[in-house]
């Protein structure tokens, strides 16, 4: 078993291990949700700061789940040690990141547990499908993440439900807003997700595992991408156009420019490098997105 370096600081490998750069896609959407909310009524606090502190924990546990299981699969010896990768790297051993995963987890679902006995078992669905949804995909006898519903899953989990859930905090109740509010979070977020897997795709097929970007292949996965930055900012002009989202909703196309600059990006990469900086790049998207578009809603509720 890989141990941890006696030189190494644990702080810089939890840092490694928790993928920074992927934790806009567990603030985003509920900042967003809850600046909706706000729109209708005064915000609770205690429970927006439960709600986000709980989804970050529940991205972690994510991440920590699908380093864990990759490196119980095996077959990484050829493979690019991406910083991120802390037991192949010796940074943290097995042992520390499966804590580490029930530690994340096992947050996530005490906040939950708190935010569902102020606000009812909706929550508790809402919360035990997205447990579920975060563990599948990267762990268990058959992880959704290498049977091609990556992005599905993602969609749905990291964008809609993650939006709307946050919104039913503060509201107690469905409406349609949230799921418009929730189409630039999602569309973002599952790029993030497809350009990961348009860069490893080669060692995807070599490894058997299944994904769109493995399926349709590289030039066809590149105008996907753009397609989807294109749907997020389209969709919410669209929603403010019918009336679904304030005006001020629009400072979500703010970030625009920069989605034209990452698909063109996108098709001039040519190496792993390049690819990399793109996935960080879109991370940072998905968060301007997001922040911009809840900017938009709170100013609308003031």
């Amino acid at each position: 078993m890989t141990t941890l370096p006696a030189t190494q600081n644990p702080v810089v490998s939890w840092f490694w291990a928790a993928r920074p750069f992927s934790l806009s896609a567990a603030v985003a959407p509920v900042l967003v949700g809850t600046a909706l909310a706000a729109g209708d009524g005064p915000l609770d606090w205690l429970l927006f700061a439960l709600a986000l502190t709980g989804s970050v924990a529940i991205q972690i546990g994510t991440n920590l789940t699908d380093e864990y299981a990759d490196h119980r699969k095996g077959g990484g010896a050829g493979k690019f040690l991406a910083p991120h990768k802390v037991i192949q790297r010796g940074l943290l051993s097995e042992r520390a990141v499966a804590v580490g995963m029930a530690v994340a987890f096992g947050y996530g679902v005490a906040a939950g547990l708190i935010i569902v006995a102020q606000t009812g078992w909706p929550i508790l669905a809402a919360g035990l499908a997205s447990v579920a949804a975060a563990y599948f995909y990267a762990g268990g006898p058959k992880p959704l993440g290498t049977l091609g519903l990556g992005e599905p899953v993602v969609f749905v989990f990291m964008g809609l439900l993650m939006v709307a859930a946050s919104y039913y905090v503060q509201r107690e109740t469905l409406a349609a807003a949230p799921f418009y509010a929730a189409l630039p979070v999602a569309f973002v977020v599952t790029a993030i997700l497809h350009v990961n897997n348009l860069r490893d795709i080669e060692e995807d097929r070599d490894a058997g595992k299944r994904s769109i970007a493995s399926a349709v292949g590289v030039r066809a996965s590149r105008w996907l991408y753009a397609g989807m930055l294109a749907a997020a900012y389209v969709s919410v002009a669209g929603a403010v156009a019918f009336g679904a989202l304030s005006a001020w909703a629009l400072l979500a196309l703010a970030p625009a420019p920069w989605a034209v600059g990452a698909s063109r990006a996108l098709f001039a990469a040519g190496d792993r490098a390049a690819m990399n900086r793109l996935l960080v790049r879109t991370a940072k998207l998905h968060g301007w997105t997001g922040l911009s578009l809840a900017a938009g809603l709170y100013a609308a509720s003031l």
